[in-house]
């Protein structure tokens, strides 16, 4: 069974055993979550909802926080002017522990 769920903006399909790094979340290391459920099933048995699919669960528990790998933004205006810039964005890793629906 998998399903779909939305965090941070963003639409991820996962399944249980599924390790997963989404945008960084206010929850402490071992903490349980809930995610919204988009759609849920496998093969014919799918349930999609409208938005959310009503009375479907996909449990998650807080393995890490982090940083991903440096982003370097560069940008030249004119002959001798450079910017350079980096960026590291926070992510949150979740491993998969439950889907029920």
């Amino acid at each position: 069974m998998y399903a779909v769920v939305r965090t941070g903006g963003k639409q991820y399909r996962v399944k249980e055993g599924d390790l997963l790094k989404v945008e960084k979340l206010a929850q402490d290391v071992g903490a349980k979550v809930d995610l919204e459920v988009l759609l849920v099933g496998e093969g014919a048995e799918v349930k999609l909802g409208e938005p959310l699919v009503s009375g479907a669960r996909v449990q998650a528990e807080v393995v890490s926080h982090g940083k991903h790998r440096k982003l370097w933004h560069f940008r030249t205006q004119e002959e001798g002017w450079d910017r350079i810039r980096g960026h590291r964005q926070p992510y949150t890793e979740l491993r998969i522990t439950g889907i029920s629906g």
